[in-house]
């Protein structure tokens, strides 16, 4: 079985600016191809899960989306990074939908296809939603950064984040996910040798 890291787009990867539609306007967060590169390297399979709001909203098409993607995954790929898949809610937040976060839908269909255990997964986002969509998916840890709104939920005594792990950003997430995973590892070894 596999490993993989779902990573929110807008506010964790690149930069928040509403509703992206410019392929141009995309820009990456400091550090983040290298963090998405060392956790390819220790074999977790990487994936973009976003809600893209925008469209059903009217303010770009699915077609400016993809032009916009595409720009992630060349950005990407000039460190030899590689996403699995990018997987994108259009509706708005009142539409019926099956995937938009906080779903599980697309980590769960993810599973499935690419033979992933979520137990061993982690989920990294700068929103409530994106926490929510890991939990619910039975990921091992769901990551906040505090990048995009990541700190503003940080500052609402309202919200109960005691069960997410906090990071600065997606560097110290992806170091925090491959010191966790160091441990889990260890410890099923562990138990194996004295089972």
């Amino acid at each position: 079985m596999n490993r993989a890291v779902f990573l929110d787009r807008d506010g964790t990867i690149n930069r928040e600016k509403s509703y992206l539609a410019e392929p141009e306007a995309l820009e990456l967060l400091n550090g983040v191809p290298e963090a998405l590169r060392s956790l390819q390297d220790h074999g977790f399979l990487l994936f973009v899960v976003t809600n893209q709001s925008g469209i059903g909203r009217g303010f770009y098409t699915e077609r400016e989306l993809k032009a916009v993607h595409d720009r992630l995954v060349a950005l990407a790929a000039e460190s030899g990074v590689v996403f699995r898949r990018i997987y994108y809610a259009p509706e708005t937040p009142d539409e019926p939908t099956c995937g938009r976060k906080p779903s599980p839908r697309f980590l769960l269909n993810a599973s499935k296809i690419y033979r992933i255990e979520l137990s061993r997964s982690y989920m990294i986002g700068d929103k409530l939603s994106d926490l929510q969509c890991g939990w619910n998916a039975g990921v091992r840890k769901s990551i906040l950064v505090k990048t995009g709104y990541g700190s503003q939920l940080l500052s609402r005594p309202d919200i109960d984040l005691s069960r997410a792990q906090i990071a600065e950003n997606l560097t110290e997430a992806a170091e925090y996910i491959l010191s966790d995973s160091s441990s889990m590892t260890d410890r099923r070894r562990h138990e194996k040798l004295n089972a």
